[in-house]
Formats: C-alpha cells, sequence, structure tokens
C-alpha cells in the first residue's frame, strides 16, 4: 500500500505540476480573451435564461429541463470542496490559496462557457435515443477520426476519475463527518449512502435531473446562511481576512500557531488544484450533464452552464473561505473538514460543527448523484449502451468501500485523476476554440437582429 501511495503522489506532482497550473489557468485566459470578456458581461444573461428554462422550451431537444441540468451539474461540483477543498487549499497553501481559487473561476467561466457549448454542438443520441454529449463526443465529432484516441482518452481518465473524485472522496468525507458529529460508524454511513444513490441513479438522468432540482437550491441556500451567520459573527475581522487573501497571494506566510507555513507556490498549486476540484472548470464534465437538457442553441446552454463555476467558488467557496480566516482557526493545525467545522463551531457553539456536518452530508451526496451520470457517460462512450446497467451496479457497490478508505489517500487520487482528465479536455478546447468564437458570434448577431425588430429590416 506504501508503494501504491507514494507512486500516486509521485504521479500527482507530476500531474499538477507548473505545467499544469499554466495549461489550465492559460486556456482559461485564452479563451476569455478571444471572447471578449463575454461570460463576465453576459452573466446577468446567463441567470435570466436560467429563470426562463425552469421548463422545456417550445422546439428544444432534451431529456431534463436547462435548469435540471445546471442543478444536475451543481449537485457534481457543489460538495466535499466546497467545504473541506477550501479548508485543505488554506491548510496547505496559507490564506493566498482562496485569492488562486478565485482566479480559477473568472477564467473558468469561459473554459465552462466553452465546453458546455462544444458538448451540446457535437452532442448526438444514443441507441436509446437519449442525447449524449460531452469533450469525447466533442473531440470526435468536431475534430474528426484521427484524434479519436483523445476522446477515448477523456473517457477513459472520467471513467476512473468518477470513482475518486464522485464517489470514494464524497461518502469517505460524508462518514467522517458523521461519524466525528454524532458518533454514526462509517460502515453505518456507507450502507444507507449505497441505498439511498441505488433509488436514484437507477432511474437515470431524469430521475437525477429532479431530485438535483430539488434539492440542490435548499442545499446552496441553506449553507450560505449558515456561513453568512458565521461571517456576521466576525464582522469585524473580514476586512483583515482579505488582507490576508490578498497579501498572501505573493508572498510566502510564516508559520504561525498550528499552521506550517506556505511558500507562494503552495498557495498557487493547491488554490488551482481545490478550485478546480471543486467547480471542474478545465474537466469538461459540466459539457455531460448540460447535453442532455433541452436546447435550441448551444451557446445558450453555455450561458447557463458557466453559472456553475461562478456559484460554486465566487460563492460558496469564497464563503467558506472567509469563515474559515475571519474566525481565526486557519492557524489552529486541524485541515479539511475538521478545520469549517471549528469556523462553524466558534460562530454557533453547541451546533455549528453539526450544521457544518449536515450541510458536507448533502453536498457529499448530490455529488456522488451527479458524478453517476458523469461516468456514466464515459463508458457508455467506451462500450456502448451495454455498458449502462453494470457501471450503475458497480457505482452503487463502490459506494461503502469508499466510506471506509483512507481520506488522504482518497484525496490524493482524486487529485491525480483530475489532472490527466484535464489534458485531453483542455487540448480539444484550444483546437475547437474558432468553432466556439463562430457559434458565439451567430448567436447574438441573430440576438440583435430580433431585437430590431422586423420594422428596421
Amino acid at each position: 500500500m506504501e508503494f501504491i501511495h507514494n507512486l500516486v503522489n509521485g504521479l500527482n506532482g507530476l500531474v499538477w505540476g507548473p505545467p499544469m497550473l499554466v495549461l489550465i489557468l492559460g486556456t482559461g485566459l485564452f479563451l476569455l480573451l478571444i471572447l471578449r470578456l463575454m461570460p463576465w458581461r453576459q452573466l446577468p444573461t446567463g441567470f435570466a435564461l436560467l429563470w426562463r428554462g425552469r421548463a422545456r422550451g417550445s422546439g428544444a431537444t432534451g431529456e431534463i429541463s436547462p435548469f435540471e441540468a445546471l442543478m444536475t451539474g451543481l449537485a457534481a461540483t457543489v460538495g466535499t470542496g466546497n467545504i473541506a477543498g477550501v479548508a485543505t487549499a488554506i491548510f496547505l497553501g496559507g490564506p493566498g490559496a482562496l485569492f488562486w481559487m478565485w482566479c480559477t473561476a473568472l477564467v473558468g467561466m469561459a473554459t465552462k462557457y466553452c465546453e458546455v457549448v462544444l458538448a451540446v454542438h457535437y452532442r448526438e443520441r444514443d441507441d436509446r435515443g437519449e442525447h449524449v454529449g460531452g469533450p469525447m463526443f466533442a473531440i470526435r465529432n468536431g475534430l474528426g477520426p484521427k484524434w479519436a484516441w483523445l476522446g477515448g482518452a477523456f473517457a477513459v481518465f472520467g471513467g476512473l476519475a468518477g470513482f475518486g473524485i464522485g464517489n470514494m472522496v464524497q461518502v469517505n468525507s460524508m462518514a467522517h463527518a458523521l461519524e466525528d458529529s454524532f458518533g454514526v460508524p462509517m460502515w453505518t454511513s456507507g450502507l444507507a449512502a449505497m441505498a439511498v444513490t441505488a433509488l436514484v441513479i437507477l432511474g437515470g438522468i431524469r430521475r437525477i435531473g429532479r431530485v438535483a432540482e430539488a434539492l440542490v437550491p435548499f442545499m446552496c441556500l441553506a449553507y450560505m446562511a449558515a456561513a453568512l451567520v458565521v461571517l456576521v459573527v466576525n464582522a469585524e475581522a473580514i476586512p483583515g481576512a482579505f488582507a490576508l487573501i490578498f497579501e498572501h497571494a505573493f508572498s510566502p506566510v510564516a508559520a504561525t500557531g498550528g499552521f506550517a507555513g506556505a511558500a507562494v507556490m503552495a498557495a498557487i498549486r493547491y488554490g488551482v488544484a481545490r478550485g478546480v476540484f471543486s467547480n471542474e472548470a478545465g474537466l469538461g464534465t459540466a459539457g455531460i450533464a448540460q447535453a442532455a437538457g433541452t436546447t435550441t442553441s448551444s451557446v445558450r446552454s453555455g450561458l447557463i452552464g458557466m453559472l456553475g463555476t461562478f456559484i460554486d467558488t465566487l460563492v460558496v467557496c469564497t464563503l467558506t473561505g472567509l469563515a474559515i480566516l475571519s474566525s481565526g482557526v486557519w492557524t489552529s493545525g486541524k485541515s479539511g473538514a475538521a478545520l469549517s467545522a471549528a469556523a462553524f463551531e466558534s460562530a454557533m457553539p453547541g451546533f455549528g460543527a453539526a450544521i457544518l456536518s449536515l450541510a458536507l452530508v448533502t453536498f457529499a451526496y448530490t455529488t456522488i448523484l451527479g458524478w453517476s451520470y458523469y461516468g456514466e457517460k464515459c463508458w457508455e462512450f467506451l462500450f456502448g449502451t451495454r455498458a449502462i446497467l453494470p457501471f450503475r451496479v458497480i457505482w452503487v457497490a463502490a459506494v461503502p468501500f469508499g466510506a471506509i478508505a483512507q481520506l488522504d489517500f482518497a484525496w490524493l487520487v482524486a487529485d491525480t485523476l483530475n489532472g490527466l482528465m484535464a489534458i485531453p479536455n483542455l487540448i480539444a478546447l484550444l483546437l475547437l476554440s474558432p468553432v466556439v468564437l463562430r457559434l458565439t458570434r451567430e448567436y447574438f448577431a441573430e440576438q440583435r437582429e430580433t431585437a430590431r425588430g422586423p420594422a428596421s429590416g
């Protein structure tokens, strides 16, 4: 086991070295610039389309509504990364890691927009008549047969990554939270999670979409309200928290209290890695869910899909990070969910940690649901629809195993597979960026023409 741990640790160092950080941030910045900051400028439009997308549009095709598609994507992204991931980034990289998480999200909005546009534009129907899409289909249908191996590589990495980032890490964090806060044995949590997971994912994307639509908005708003209570209690410390974030984004932070100190490179590395782990911009996964959504335009789907990165990192992760820093617990020596729990408990003694634990359990459960669909579509791409039922059975069976696995190793595997997934997706984004640019221009030109109306023609 030690040999495997060392092997994965070495691979993780290669995958998340400077070249990967440059590739993720550089690709996002490139896409943001060629789109002339459109994802930022059109953020209100995205929210307006989301509100209108709660129902199936006239003439639109797809299995679930645009709202359900985004909620499925958020179900997969709003998970342990928002609670344990942010805390781990601060523990390993210092307060400056939160700044680099923001940078990942700001350029990641453009990345996710492009991922969704390509996924929907190049989507196809499987032999059951359902829409399927994602980076693997965009690569095969957009770049042609000679690039088919790249789509296959993404599907393999994504199909395996799901068992780490979307299954093992999530249920592991869930089980630890329930044991620490309520004394529930980890194996019991694993079996319970297996049962409630099976009830949903065996019903396919329509059932996942309905559950996500009902659960995700409630859990996000409830968590944000609890985090705001922490910030209100520590309101006087918030300016100092922002000062720490910006100061240590560019300068080392010395050891203090239980904090071991961190170099700037650690802030960048863990900020970017945990940012990608949380919002998944650059992984290509959001396009898999959006490809199942009803739509008449891939650009419209992209404008809705990019909201996931904004909500996940710039809102939810920021609230977690500010809660940890403003409460002062970041120097306690604690890491992961325990650090976030300490921040909530300090502001709400006696029940703050319990609230955090319940939030973690809910976040983790919805992530298991969302990622089950991502993994399913990856294996379907490789082996056809005959792989769907066996995958669902294996996915459900893997849940209790994740509950009793070693958390540190689970995080390590998830980080490594994240990086391996990103490589083929980012290459495809760069090669197909002219297609995104053309579709975007055509869409907004059509919108301007419609706004002018027939009288001006």
